[in-house]
């Protein structure tokens, strides 16, 4: 079955060891050094770079369709066989988005709702970027749906890092 795990930057080369990931999808800030793991190959490696913002701001990078749609490709070519890594600077919102969407994505049957409660049980401190969820809820025809369930699972605890923590993907689930 495959698995996301879900990091801090700080947590990215001992997440990749430990789980045995191929892939990993960055989600930061476009300016900030990330040392791809060794045993990620670059082609496995997708870089987003923007900033953790919902409403656009002056002086920062939007997430926007092009990106989601990066995410989505790279997603769409993962097979599964080893896991995924999603991670942003502090694991809280830009990678519990980024999990979340993958999540959606590759699990189309499944309830948006019992995924966001899932990745509340599996993250205390998850507080999902909405503008990432809302961007790819309307690329994926989701009708709202996906940001609703983020809406209802609220603003995780507050805390500096997010603890890593690991999505089952179950295909065939609903």
């Amino acid at each position: 079955m495959p698995h996301l795990h879900v990091c801090s930057l700080a947590r990215l080369g001992d997440t990749v060891a430990t789980s045995g990931a191929s892939h990993v999808a960055t989600l930061i800030n476009a300016g900030t050094p990330v040392v791809r793991p060794a045993s990620i190959p670059a082609a496995n490696h997708l870089f987003l770079g923007f900033n953790d913002i919902v409403e656009p701001t002056a002086g920062l990078i939007p997430v926007g369709e092009a990106e989601i749609l990066r995410l989505f490709d790279f997603v769409d070519g993962w097979d599964g066989a080893h896991p995924m890594v999603v991670h942003c600077w502090a694991g809280i919102s830009r990678s519990t988005a980024g999990a979340f969407v993958t999540a959606c994505r590759l699990m189309p049957e499944r309830d948006e709702a019992d995924i966001a409660h899932e990745l509340r049980r599996k993250s205390p401190s998850a507080t999902p970027n909405l503008r990432i969820v809302r961007i790819a809820d309307a690329l994926m025809g989701r009708e709202g749906r996906m940001v609703a369930a983020i809406e209802a699972i609220g603003r995780g605890r507050d805390a500096y890092e997010g603890e890593p923590f690991v999505l089952a993907i179950e295909r065939g689930a609903a």
